[in-house]
Formats: C-alpha cells, structure tokens, sequence
C-alpha cells in the first residue's frame, strides 16, 4: 500500500476546500494549446463522460491525454512514479526496494517491436497521448490539483516509454507467489499431501527432483515482488462477470452484453471513461486514464469486456549466482536525503533477479510474459476498439498478451464469441506449479497461437458467460493453468441465462446485482439434512432465501458463520504446519465438496459447533436483539484517497461508509476482509447492440479525482443504490445529456 504523508501546516477543512477548488481544471470555454493540428470539440456529458471529437488521430489522443489530466492528473502521476521506481522521490527511503523492482521489470527489448506489437500506429498514439498530458502540465502552471500543493512536489512531464510500464500487468500475473506456496507446501508435508491440501484444477502431478530441494523457498523470494505490485490501498483480489446473449435470447433482436470488472474500489476510480471520435475511431467505454483508448466498451459495430483468466504467464528460476549476465546500476532519488541511493539490477538469462540467497547460492530470477514485446497491460486495447467483426477481433486478440483475458464479443450482425486471450507459454516437460531450476531442462517453447487458445463462436446455447471460473473445454490439450475461482458466480449466472427468456437492458442491470449465495444454498441444505438440535438460530437460516442483502439479518448471521465454519473444517482437516498456507488457498468450493463427504455425525457436529462459535460473534457485534440485525450494519465500504492523512483532508476527500449487500461469492462481488468491501465493480456497462444509445454504465465515485469537482462524487449515489446512467454515443444522444463544452484550439 502507498502511505503517502502531509506536508506543512494543518488548516481547516473549509481553507482546504477552498484551495482544492481554486485548483480544479478548466472544462468550458476555450484554451489554445500549442501541439494541436486543429480544433477538437470536448463535450462532458452530466455524469462527467468526456465526449471528444477530432478531426486527426494525432488530434484524438493528444487531447484523450489533456481531458485524462484534467480529471485524473495526480493518480497519474501516482501510477507513473509506481511504474517508472520513482516513489521514493516523493515519499522517502522505505520507497526504495519497491522502486528498485519497478525498475528491474521495466521493459528492455526492441522498442520497435514494442510498439508494433499494439497496433500499426501505436507509436504515434501514444506519443500524442503523452504530449496531451505534458501540455496540461505545461498549462496549468502552478495551479495543479490540491494533493500536489500537500505533499509538496510537483508532476514530471510524461515520455511515451511512461505508457509502456510493466507494473500493472505484474499485479495482474502472480503466479510467481503460488509456486513459493507450493514448494513450501511440497517441502513440508512432500507432493502428494501438497496436492491433496491444495489441488490443482485441473489435478496435475506435483513434479519433483531429488536433485532440486524445495527446503528455503518461503514467502521472502516474493516479498519485494508483492510490495511493487501493491498500489494507492490494493487489494489485488482480481475478479469479474460478463456474459453476452445472441438475438435468440435478446428482447431488442440484437446481442445484448454485460461486463463489470472487479478491481480495487477506491478514490479515485481505477476506471476512467472516454468517447473517442475521430478519423477510423468511434469508440466508448472505460480504461485506465494513464493509457489512451479504452478497455471495455463498444464501437460502432463491435462490443467487447473482459474478466481475468487463470493463465500461468510466469515462472520462478531458481539458479546460481555465476548465472547472472548482466548487472545494471540506477540511482534513486530519495526524499530527505542529500545523495540518491544506487541499487543493482540484476539478470539471468531467464528474466530480472527478484531475491537473492546469499547462504545457499541461490538466486531468484522471473519469467514472465510481460518482458515480452506488447507486455505492457491493456494496449492491445489500441486494436480492439477498431475491430469489426469476428475475424479482426481475433486478430486483435493476437495484439492482447498481458493480462490474460477472456475476452467476450458481440456484433450488430448477430454474432457473439468468446477467447481466454493472452500471451499463454508451453511448457512441454513441466506444469509450472513449482519453481524450476535454470538449468535447460524446464524452458518455453514460444506461446500459443490465438488459434489454439479456448474460444466459441456463436455457441449452441445461446450464451457465453465468464467469471474467472475454470473455462477450459472438456479434452483441451493445453495446460494454461491452475488456479481459477470457485465458480458459484458462474453457476449462478448460468441458472438465470440458460432460463431461455428473452433479456433485456433492466434483466441485466438486476442480474449484475445479484446477491443470490450458491455457497448459501448449499450450506443450509446440508444443515436442513441434520437432526433436531444445535443452536435454534439455525432456523433464521432454515428459512432464508439465501440473498445476502443489505437489510437481511439471516445474512449477517450467516456471513459470520462461514468463516467460523471454515476455521473448523480446516484445524480438522489440515496439519497445523501447512494450515496457514494451504488454508488461504483454498476455496469454498473444495470445503462444500469435503464436507458433502463427511459422514453425517462429523458433518453435523462441525455444523453445530460453528454455529455456536458464529453466535456468539453475533451477539458480540451485532447486539442480542436478533430483529436488529442487518448485513448491511456490518458490511460497508468507504473510500479513502492516499493523500487523506489527517482529520481534515479525510473530510474533504474520504467518502462513505456505504451500506453493501452481497459478499465474493455473489454476482455482486462485493468482497474484502473484516467484513468490508475493498474490491468488486467500480464499473459496469451493458451494451446494447440493437440501439448503441440505450446502453448504460455505472462507476464510483465519479469521473473526477479533483475533490472540490462536482464530478468527485457524484456517480456514488447511482453506484450505491444499483442504479446506471445512459452510455450516450450518438451526436444527438451526447447533446441532450450535455453539462460542460470545451474547445481546444491550436
């Protein structure tokens, strides 16, 4: 997590708004900017959606990069600096291994085949993504967003290298910390225990070699790996839905498609939407706002999301010091020391070297698919959003290599599809479950084609539905990897699509907000099946409808009971060795299969056991008064900005608590520890393919990062209440829903 600390005096929360109101960017009006070719037209619908309309592609993205500025400037920045290893600049020494990792992934191949690897024009737009963004900075001047003035430093202009950073995509592929898991597992309790404890999916041989010893391979080869890849407060819980119907299934007679991607849900958003229109694009959605185009979304024909796929894109070396073939040194500038620190980047042949053992002559080393030319996360997005029709879609998705997506579509003809894209390596020897010695013997043999990677094309059913569940097709030959999410959210979405209905727009908003517990459900009928007795709590559940909304008391109750359920299963199950690490792992899934296995008295007495356990936790934290009892009261998320470090900023820019239903095993993902939600979806869109302007999103907290904007917070409300506001596409449809026109002129 970034801590990011105050500078200079304390003043009052009305001072403080004052000041960050003084700072907020221009939206109306005019501004000459030197760098464009001719005017573009910058229309900020009422929900503070960017409209941008250019008459040149260099035009397009330089002003995608001043309008992404103008609301996000100083999250970019933040995500610059992560990227580049230029936090300790700005928040002191304990930046500097973090910045030293962040520099050792950075990309070093052929720039060339770098940006080829994107799309045809990669290059241009990202360059004039960039200077956008530097002639913000250049005109803004002094009066830049308010968390610049508090923490005392100021943005540095942007390279198009800036776009091309690895660390996102490394938060997104990390496979890595697995194989420390399993060697420790491994080396505990020896591969079969491993596996029995901690099953891979599909269920592979745990290899091993007597002349390779797993002993000493622990959580600190990782550990600087994990803190690089942390971010403003992140949780790095990956999830997401979508699904897409064909006009069989479809009220309108055209696909329908729904995605809400799962990520940390914080202030600002991660997501930031943008209508690109210009020569060859017409295009909207959401992406990152420090990377130009969009991620999800849709063109004039062609809709397009995306939820994580299992994909194991990296592999963890283990060599010897003599392995080593080059050695880089870098200076870090550190804040509050007079000299920068200098730190060594080391290599292999096989990737950056993440952990040294000095003891044992063992050095760490990563592969990984990001060092890959077009590594860099989400710019694969440059060819998608021009895709129209099936065949350029899965030519794009050759374009999209980290991270691995399924990648759902639909077209205005009629057509759906589905591909789990991304760079995939084979491995012809091994599974890449443990960490492998450097030594030839466990190599990639190159990546697979598009065409070998799971995918569907207008599918019998009807439907395509993903939510980072096991999606590899019965007698797939491939192993892309093992680690997947339990599924109820996919099951669930199956139960309500393969109804056979025809859905619409509304169907679907519902359906993303579905609380609906499968883990529930499945519980409570084994609970049914037990003799009289135990706590009579246990009826509130018995007559549950297994929704875990916000005002529900049996879901509060049970949302205590599961975990206590689970701490039981696994002090029964699992020596208390490897409790720690296979227990984290391990899913409600595998604990439902186990406990539907038990002999009916043990399950009973488990059951019973951890109601008791669970209500005494309820009365602890929800009172004896059971009618008073609510998830909601418990479940709450709020949303904190990395510069809110005091009473005051808190004020000013902290939101919530919000009241949520939901936990990570609905639909509505609405997952985190300590009963609080910290990821799920700050962005949902449902597409219409029928009528582009009857499509709708929703994100949170608004489009904004700038505090004192009216666009700060106001899509919080529509996001808390489940509510979505039109994704406008026509000119028309812009012009009616029109807040705000700026002109940018040369």
């Amino acid at each position: 997590m970034v801590a990011l600390g105050a500078a200079g005096c304390a003043r009052s929360p009305a001072t403080l708004e004052s000041r960050a109101r003084a700072a907020l960017a221009r939206i109306e009006g005019r501004i000459q900017l030197a760098g464009l070719q001719k005017p573009v037209e910058v229309l900020r619908d009422q929900w503070g959606v960017p409209h941008i309309y250019a008459q040149t592609v260099e035009d397009l993205f330089f002003a995608q990069g001043f309008v992404a500025a103008q609301d996000r400037l100083f999250q970019m920045e933040l995500w610059r600096r992560t990227g580049a290893g230029e936090l300790a600049e700005i928040l002191g020494p304990d930046y500097v291994d973090r910045d030293r990792i962040a520099r050792l992934v950075r990309y070093r191949g052929d720039l060339e085949a770098e940006y080829a690897s994107y799309a045809p024009d990669a290059r241009k737009i990202i360059g004039s993504f960039t200077q956008g963004i530097n002639a913000f900075i250049r005109y803004s001047g002094d009066r830049l967003p308010i968390e610049f003035e508090l923490l005392g430093f100021r943005p540095g202009l942007w390279k198009p290298e800036d776009c091309l950073l690895r660390i996102a995509g490394l938060l997104m592929t990390r496979n890595a910390s697995s194989e420390v898991d399993r060697a420790q597992l491994v080396a505990q309790v020896g591969p079969e225990n491993a596996a029995r404890y901690w099953p891979p999916d599909p269920l592979t041989k745990l290899e091993g070699r007597p002349d390779f010893p797993l002993e000493g391979i622990d959580g600190r080869v990782t550990a600087a790996l994990q803190q690089a890849t942390g971010s403003v407060r992140l949780s790095t819980e990956p999830g997401s839905n979508n699904w897409v119907v064909d006009p069989t299934l479809s009220a309108t007679g055209k696909p329908l498609l729904a995605n809400d991607p799962h990520r940390p849900v914080v202030a600002p958003s991660l997501r930031y939407l943008a209508h690109l229109v210009g020569p060859g694009w017409n295009v909207i959605g959401a992406g990152e706002p420090a990377l130009p185009g969009v991620a999800v979304g849709h063109n004039e024909r062609v809709a397009f999301g995306f939820t994580i796929v299992g994909m194991d894109q990296q592999d963890l070396y283990v060599e010897k010091p003599e392995a080593i073939t080059r050695i880089e040194k870098e200076k870090i500038i550190v804040k509050g020391k007079p000299e920068p620190v200098e730190v060594e980047l080391k290599y292999t042949r096989h990737g950056p070297v993440i952990y040294e053992d000095g003891p044992r002559r063992r050095v760490y080393a990563l592969r990984w698919a990001g060092a890959e030319p077009g590594g860099a996360g989400y710019l694969g997005a440059l060819t998608l959003d021009r895709v129209g029709n099936w065949k350029e879609f899965l030519a794009a998705m050759a374009r999209w290599k980290v991270p691995g997506e399924n990648m759902i579509y639909a077209d205005v003809d009629g057509n759906i599809g589905w591909v789990a894209a991304g760079l995939a390596p084979i491995r012809k020897n091994y599974s890449g479950l443990l960490p492998v010695p450097g030594d030839g013997t466990r190599e990639w043999h190159g990546f697979l084609p598009v065409a070998e990677l799971p995918q569907i094309y207008n599918p019998p059913q009807h439907y395509i539905a993903t939510a980072n569940h096991n999606i590899l097709p019965r007698g797939y030959r491939h192993l892309l990897g093992y680690e997947w999410n339990a599924g109820f959210r996919f099951q669930r979405l199956e139960e309500v699509l393969r109804a056979g209905k025809k859905f619409t727009v509304g169907d679907f908003q519902r359906l993303q907000h579905d609380e609906t517990s499968l883990v529930a459900r499945e519980l409570i009928g084994m609970l049914k099946q037990a003799p009289a007795g135990g706590p009579e709590v246990r009826q509130m559940l018995e007559s549950w409808d297994w929704v875990v909304s916000k005002d529900s008391a049996a879901a509060a109750f049970f949302e205590i009971w599961l975990p206590r359920l689970v701490q039981r299963f696994l002090t029964a199950e699992l020596p208390a060795e490897v409790r720690k690490i296979a227990g984290r792992r391990l899913t409600h899934r595998h604990v439902l299969d186990k406990l539907a296995r038990y002999p009916a008295e043990r399950r009973n007495r488990l059951l019973f056991d951890s109601l008791t356990d669970a209500l005494d936790e309820s009365r602890r934290v929800l009172g004896e008064d059971r009618t008073s009892w609510r998830w909601g009261s418990l479940h709450q998320i709020r949303f904190r900005h990395p510069a809110a470090t005091d009473a005051e900023q808190r004020q000013l820019f902290d939101l919530g608590p919000v009241e949520r239903g939901g936990d990570s095993n609905t639909v509505n993902n609405t997952g985190g520890g300590c009963f609080r939600q910290t990821s799920g979806a700050s962005y949902r869109q449902i597409l219409d393919l029928a009528d582009w302007d009857r499509s709708v999103a929703t994100s949170v907290p608004g489009q904004s990062g700038q505090p004192a904007s009216p666009h700060y917070s106001d899509l919080l409300p529509l996001w808390a209440e489940g509510k979505y506001f039109p994704l406008a596409f026509s000119r028309a449809a812009v012009e009616k829903h029109l807040r705000h026109k700026l002109l940018l002129e040369p």
